[in-house]
């Protein structure tokens, strides 16, 4: 049997609500501190407790950290989801169970080992009766360590780093991992592939999640208020600005410069934040989906007011409450398309943890610089999920407050301006805070007709100026917008274009693809709207450019037809809905489908060949595999119990 090291799955299935969350980051954290690149995924119920929930964490030399749809190492400590587990594993992996759940085991292509759980927990004194299930946990981490060779001294530290330095939660929790690997030691036959050994490849590292990364961005970039209602998957980045802004932003005289105000609704939220901004604040919210569409009315103010704002919307699934523990990229055409009337709207596209950070701060220079809403669009995945990332770095460059008219500036034009006037050609008016006291400086601010002047009118050609104006606004913006990222390889003959946190599933797909299959494609992660320059010549370069996204409609492709219409026969939709983070397997069979299904393809007689031969090679192994699971389960449903 050959070794298997450092390139493999696991997955723990358990019970939400179960405590396992502490066990199965022991486990993540453990790896990442032993040097190799790793991951991990959360796929758990939207109930608070009782249904099932699965924790799979990537590990992979070579630092592919995508979701990946073969699970190679198994850990089932739930009875209601024991079949399906079983079911789960692929040929060759390993199996390891609480030996307490009674159920047929009819496999034998895949290793097996039960683990008694609960008799190790009860063997030590000093585990409290009600902590028998929460500690349990830790015995799975013990065995799973000795087997595959997780290195001790990190599961101390990774315990140490969670419980913050408490002794006895650290020592009670020690000694049940140490328990399982002495069993496991004494008891468990070696009989998978699957060795860890230390490497040095996230030397230098963090890891966090986008949430966090985000509410710290902002409160890097001057955040002053933040509005919010609570929203899965967008909570904790709310709940991480109220964590960290007592410790970053503590005045000498103990005074907060800064509030955190829980509204009512979303649609309060939003007007909060939007009060704020006006009056001066650095000023933000976070929601999701349905959250996002009770702002839609005052998304419009904000627009026609242009008042800045900064509206993180962590997507999942939809419409309406939808699957709302699933991830999604479901929410961009409604943001780009967002309002009643003719609107256009700033989204940033973050692809990772520190880009999260980094727009954290940006998105506040870009709405205040130029007076509208930005929206931000993480997701599920990248928000609540644990990332490697490279440390978050302090902004270089000042804080842009925009065109800002202070009691100088008044005096020296003579008071001579208009909130809605452009003087500088570029679309953007100057603006004056509450507090300025130059008798000048006032203005009335309406969300009805309006002239350059915040007088109000209903005049016709003065609204179509003024809506003119903020037309120009946005296509000034594109001169603030974060420029694309270019992954290149050498001979690239089509496109990949994706954006957000899809980035390590295509980077991935490009390299087997290139690899595997001899199409070699260059890819393009879009970070904003409005689009720059370097898409139209990214799209101009190929006869073929494939949109990859997580939604069913493709929308992105969408957004992408309707600004590039002379495009339209090259661009190609590879979108996908499932609710699962994007996998390098669906990405690569989505743009081998579409290769080989394309008319116009100008690939060459022996790139097609290959195309075909790798689409239907992905077929057959992927009917191979559910003929295998619908053959097990039929076995396990038609078995008598094991005692």
């Amino acid at each position: 049997m050959n070794k298997i090291v450092n390139d493999f799955s696991i997955t723990v299935g358990t019970k939400n609500g179960s405590g396992s969350s502490t066990a199965n980051n022991t486990i993540l954290r453990s790896i990442f501190k032993m040097g190799i690149p790793v991951s991990g995924k959360n796929l758990f119920p939207s109930n608070i407790q009782g249904l099932p929930t699965w924790y799979t964490i990537r590990v992979n030399k070579d630092g592919f950290i995508a979701r990946q749809e073969a699970n190679n190492i198994v850990i089932a400590m739930n009875p209601d989801s024991f079949a399906r587990d079983l079911a789960s594993v692929s040929p060759g992996g390993a199996f390891f169970y609480a030996d307490d759940i009674k159920q047929p085991i009819t496999r034998v292509d895949i290793a097996i080992y039960p683990m008694p759980v609960k008799s190790i927990v009860k063997s030590d004194p000093n585990v409290p009766t009600d902590y028998r299930d929460l500690v349990g946990n830790m015995v799975y981490v013990g065995v799973l360590a000795h087997m595959i060779g997780i290195d001790p001294e990190t599961i101390q530290a990774a315990l140490h780093f969670h419980f913050k330095g408490k002794q006895k939660p650290i020592d009670m929790n020690l000694n049940a991992v140490r328990a399982g690997a002495e069993w496991a030691k004494a008891n468990l036959e070696k009989k998978d592939p699957f060795y860890l050994e230390a490497m040095n490849k996230t030397e230098g590292l963090i890891m966090a999640d986008g949430n966090t990364a985000a509410a710290l961005g902002s409160i890097f970039g001057g955040v002053q208020f933040a509005g919010w209602y609570p929203i899965t998957p967008a909570s904790s980045l709310a709940e991480a600005l109220n964590d960290y802004l007592p410790v970053l932003r503590k005045r000498e005289d103990g005074k907060n410069t800064y509030a955190i105000v829980q509204a009512e609704d979303e649609l309060a939220a939003l007007g909060m934040a939007i009060g704020a901004g006006w009056a001066g604040l650095r000023s933000m919210t976070s929601t999701s989906g349905p959250g996002l569409s009770l702002m839609t009315e005052f998304a419009g103010l904000a627009y026609y007011t242009e008042a800045p704002v900064v509206i993180w919307d962590v997507q999942r699934i939809g419409p309406s409450t939808g699957l709302p523990t699933r991830t999604s990229q479901g929410d961009l055409t409604f943001t780009h398309f967002i309002g009643h009337g003719d609107s256009n709207s700033i989204i940033l596209l973050p692809g990772d943890v520190y880009e999260c950070f980094e727009f954290g701060w940006k998105a506040l220079d870009i709405a205040e610089r130029l007076q509208t809403p930005v929206f931000v669009l993480s997701d599920l995945d990248m928000g609540m999920n644990q990332w490697m990332s490279k440390p978050f770095q302090y902004p270089e460059t000042p804080m842009d407050r925009g065109k800002i008219l202070w009691e100088k500036d008044l005096e020296e034009i003579k008071g001579n301006w208009g909130r809605y006037l452009d003087k500088d050609g570029d679309g953007i008016p100057y603006r004056t805070l509450p507090g300025n006291k130059h008798p000048m400086s006032a203005y009335f601010t309406r969300g009805t007709g309006h002239d350059e002047y915040a007088k109000y009118t209903e005049d016709s050609e003065t609204y179509m100026r003024v809506m003119e104006r903020l037309r120009k606004k946005h296509e000034t913006a594109k001169n603030y917008m974060p420029k694309p990222i270019l992954h290149s390889i050498k001979g690239a003959t089509v496109g990949i274009i994706a954006f957000g946190s899809t980035e390590n599933a295509v980077l991935e797909a490009q390299y087997h693809l290139s690899k595997e299959d001899g199409i070699k494609a260059d890819f393009l992660r879009v970070r904003a709207l409005p689009f720059t320059d370097e898409v139209t010549k990214f799209i101009e370069k190929y006869d073929q450019v494939f949109v990859v996204e997580m939604n069913r409609d493709g929308q992105m492709y969408q957004i992408l037809l309707t600004e590039y219409p002379q495009f339209a026969l090259k661009l190609n939709s590879v979108a996908y809905h499932d609710g699962l983070p994007a996998s390098a397997k669906w990405v690569r069979e989505g743009v081998l489908s579409k290769l080989s299904a394309s008319k116009g393809s100008k690939a060459k007689p022996s790139a097609k060949k290959t195309v075909k031969k790798a689409a239907t090679k992905s077929k057959s192994k992927k009917e191979a595999v559910k003929k295998s699971v619908k053959k097990t389960a039929a076995k396990s449903k038609s078995s008598a119990k094991r005692k």
